[in-house]
């Protein structure tokens, strides 16, 4: 017997189908098997039990639901249904932008997103609900940009550009995207999807909010394109009485299509003079049938198909009758339900016929491409690069907010790191105790000129008043204790005898005795949990020690070098003796 019921087109049908049962059962799988991966090669769109949903697998919100869908080449395809329906989530499944959770989806002959199917690519354009253009963009900018994207010359562009210009009515080129209304905008979206003359053009309701005058003339363009270039569109529209003139149309509601036939076949046997009561009626039929659990209404190419149950040994057998398509005459591909002796054997046929079904399949995937190791739809990485590179130069060029973050915010950033972090800290107060006098009564008074009284008061004197603050205090435990609360980063003390003990400990030099050296000390503690702060106190403290000894000794008119150590730092080779953290974290901050 044979399983087709129509012939193929002789010149297309490949030698490896064959359509006689004759060798047995795995013949008769293997050439169902080989049946199904050829047609979905002859249509445009073939998608199969396809299932999508959204959130857990334990409460999911369910789009598509065992739908299936053919589109055939050179048609135009309207698919029709409510918000929410599950339309846009279709048509970005076909596009490659999301991806099912089972099921099939064939688009030109290849799987969407897999190597050389040119999908997403040149080979679709897609226009989607939403405005996704720039709007810093002139419509001749978005036209050159997306045109390079898809490798086009310049010239090609400006060509595309002026027809679609005087075909959909926009204004000058010269605008500005997001100076034009919500119906222009939509217009350039469509140009866009129009621009490369793609072989699928896939459009999301592409006519809203336009003038019926300009929409009827898309719709002569639409017919106009599929009838001259074979090109194959599909469309979604809320106005059903226009989806008429489609080819064919589709009717979805709920994840799942309740008819795929030409409009007037539909009307006629339904018996209607509007599609929107079909429509009606197929959606009471779907929520009649919804309360059975073993039977499944799925009105598919004007077939209902019956009650299934996939566990029985005797289930029925899909395949596929394709008659053609001719031009804007064609005849919608059905899909038939025979009855197979011996559908018992399937698994064991099944194993048999894998193999040979898998390189024929895989044989079929590599024919529009030729080799499968290439691109056959490749794209220049220049006509890339400039248009990536125009895009950002003028969205930057354009939004002066934008520039301005970019290029003042990281200045600012530098500025006021190098004026907060970095810089010697004030303010921090040192424990004084200074027993030559009650430091708690009174503070010293300026000394000068070679007058040796009140040493310690006189050193005081040289401290930096803006980094270090003097707070007297009675005793050496009173101020420790003040370092250790953190009251004071450090602790002076001066002894009762500081003044004679260091006067004689320059004049007696080497013969000084232990306790003179004992009393002529500065004794210092620091608080070095902060290591910054506290290698800033011990330099200051020294070096406000060599500026006392050298004033001290040049106001009596000694040589002030004595109060040098013999080694001494000269002008460094790369860098300052007087280095800031601020000049080794400044590089790399402006880095980052």
């Amino acid at each position: 017997m044979k399983i087709y019921e129509g012939t193929m087109p002789p010149t297309t049908e490949p030698d490896l189908v064959a359509t006689e049962t004759s060798n047995g059962g795995a013949n008769h799988l293997q050439t169902r098997t080989l049946s199904a991966a050829w047609n979905r090669r002859q249509n445009a769109v073939c998608v199969r039990h396809a299932f999508k949903h959204y959130g857990s697998n334990k409460k999911p919100n369910v789009v598509l639901s065992n739908l299936n869908m053919t589109v055939a080449k050179g048609t135009i395809y309207g698919l029709l249904g409510a918000s929410g329906c599950g339309k846009t989530t279709l048509l970005s499944c076909i596009v490659g932008r999301r991806r099912l959770n089972t099921g099939e989806i064939w688009v030109l002959g290849g799987k969407p997103g897999s190597r050389g199917s040119g999908i997403p690519g040149k080979r679709v354009g897609y226009m989607p609900q939403e405005i996704a253009l720039y709007g810093e963009f002139t419509i001749k900018e978005t036209m050159m940009y997306f045109g390079w994207i898809f490798g086009m010359d310049s010239s090609e562009i400006m060509e595309r550009l002026q027809f679609l210009l005087n075909f959909l009515d926009l204004p000058s080129q010269n605008r500005l995207v997001k100076n034009l209304s919500g119906g222009q905008q939509r217009r350039v979206s469509f140009a866009v999807a129009l621009m490369h003359d793609p072989e699928l053009l896939i459009l999301d309701e592409p006519t809203v909010g336009v003038d019926p005058l300009l929409r009827q003339s898309i719709w002569n363009h639409l017919v106009q394109i599929t009838k001259d270039g074979n090109k194959t569109v599909i469309i979604t529209t809320h106005y059903i009485e226009e989806a008429r003139q489609a080819h064919t149309i589709g009717l979805m509601r709920n994840g799942r299509l309740l008819a795929e036939e030409s409009p007037h076949v539909l009307l006629s046997m339904y018996g209607c003079p509007t599609l929107e009561e079909v429509f009606l009626k197929l959606s009471r039929k779907q929520g009649n049938s919804s309360s059975a659990n073993l039977s499944e209404l799925n009105v598919s190419n004007n077939i209902s198909l019956a009650s299934l149950n996939w566990n029985r040994k005797d289930d029925p057998v899909y395949v596929t009758d394709e008659s053609g398509v001719i031009g804007l005459n064609f005849h919608q591909s059905k899909e038939v339900l025979i009855t197979d002796s011996i559908n018992g054997h399937l698994d064991t046929l099944h194993s048999k016929t894998s193999k040979a079904t898998t390189k024929i399949e895989e044989a079929l995937d590599c024919d529009d491409c030729g080799d499968c190791a290439s691109d056959c739809c490749k794209i220049t990485t220049k006509g890339k690069m400039r248009a990536l590179l125009q895009k950002n130069f003028l969205r930057m060029w354009r939004n002066v907010g934008v520039m301005l973050f970019i290029f003042a915010l990281p200045v600012m950033q530098v500025i006021l790191f190098c004026l907060a972090i970095g810089r010697d800290p004030t303010g921090l107060k040192m424990a004084i105790v200074n027993h030559e006098f009650n430091g708690t009564q009174r503070e010293c008074l300026p000394m000068d000129g070679c007058n040796f009284v009140d040493l310690g008061c006189r050193y005081l004197q040289h401290l930096n008043n803006n980094s270090i603050v003097q707070v007297y205090y009675p005793d050496p435990e009173t101020a420790l204790e003040a370092v250790r609360v953190g009251d004071a980063w450090g602790a002076l003390y001066f002894t009762e005898n500081f003044t004679d003990a260091l006067v004689a400990r320059m004049v007696l030099g080497k013969e000084a005795d232990e306790e003179t050296l004992d009393q002529s000390e500065i004794r210092v503690w620091l608080d070095m949990s902060n290591q910054q702060i506290g290698l800033m106190l011990n330099r200051d403290l020294q070096f406000s020690y060599r500026d006392f000894a050298q004033s001290l000794l040049s106001a009596c008119d000694q040589n002030p070098k004595l109060a040098d150590v013999p080694i001494q730092f000269r002008e460094p080779i790369y860098g300052s003796t007087d280095p800031s953290f601020t000049d080794f974290v400044a590089p790399g901050v402006i880095l980052t």
